[in-house]
């Protein structure tokens, strides 16, 4: 293993995020805290509590793994695609490098990114409501599972992408309607009944209810299945990344040259 190497990407795709920290930090974390204001002001005056716990702080956890989702899979893809698109991705190809490393380089920085915001956010939040953090280990776990796996599938957009359209289409059109469909501003027990058994088709209200459970210990679907949820979409995303670079030849990880 080459750790030298995969040091360097690292720390170079943190570098570039320091570099733009206004994109990249202050914008992802304004925009939380305008959610938070909007939703927890208007809608917060109106519902006192879900399942015993204060609205404003009900939300939290969905607000940080909306942005944690976006923000890995934006920084992953975004990060892979960039190179490909100025041409210098023919040096990762050209290094010895394996393509293990390349995903720990990029995929690390991306996660390690998502994770800092989470953080901050989670901080910000307090600011404006009492949080008891019933499990802070399970939250990092989940934090950490939940970075890295979309963080990979951020990695295979990048990868997949021809252009800077198809790099937004599933984190604008999937990945968004997923979270404010999945619990993210409400418990799926608000539902009626036949829409609840619809909302547990939609994967990530496993990793919302998850999530949730470690701040306050109340879930829509047990923590077990969220876990189990979490961990079966990270094997599934290692191992399309493995067919990828195992099955595909290296001439169409780069952007054709006009």
């Amino acid at each position: 293993m080459n750790w030298y190497a995969v040091r360097a990407i690292y720390m170079f795709e943190m570098s570039r995020a320091f570099r733009t920290v206004v994109q990249s930090v202050v914008s992802p974390v304004l925009s939380t805290v305008l959610y938070f204001v909007v939703f927890g002001t208007a809608i917060g005056s109106r519902i006192e509590s879900v399942e015993g716990v204060a609205y404003g702080a009900f939300i939290v956890p969905g607000l940080i793994m909306l942005t944690l989702l976006q923000q890995s899979i934006s920084n992953a893809s975004f990060g892979i695609y960039f190179p490909k698109f100025i041409g210098s991705f023919y040096e990762h190809l050209s290094a010895p490098l394996t393509f293990i490393e390349i995903v720990l380089g990029y995929v690390g920085a991306a996660a390690s990114r998502s994770i800092l915001i989470a953080l901050i956010i989670l901080g910000t939040s307090t600011l404006f409501v009492e949080i008891n953090l019933l499990h802070p280990v399970w939250m990092v776990a989940f934090l950490l599972l939940t970075s890295i796996s979309f963080s990979l599938l951020g990695f295979i957009i990048g990868i997949w992408a021809r252009n800077f359209e198809q790099l937004q289409m599933i984190p604008l059109l999937v990945i968004t309607p997923l979270v404010f469909l999945g619990g993210a501003f409400y418990s799926v027990s608000m539902l009626p009944g036949v829409w609840q058994t619809v909302t547990k088709f939609n994967p990530v209200l496993y990793l919302i209810s998850g999530f949730r459970w470690s701040f306050f210990g109340v879930a829509d679907v047990p923590v077990g299945v969220s876990l189990g949820a979490v961990s079966v979409f990270l094997v599934l995303c290692l191992g399309m990344i493995w067919f990828i670079f195992a099955t595909v030849s290296y001439t169409h990880l780069t952007l054709p040259t006009t």
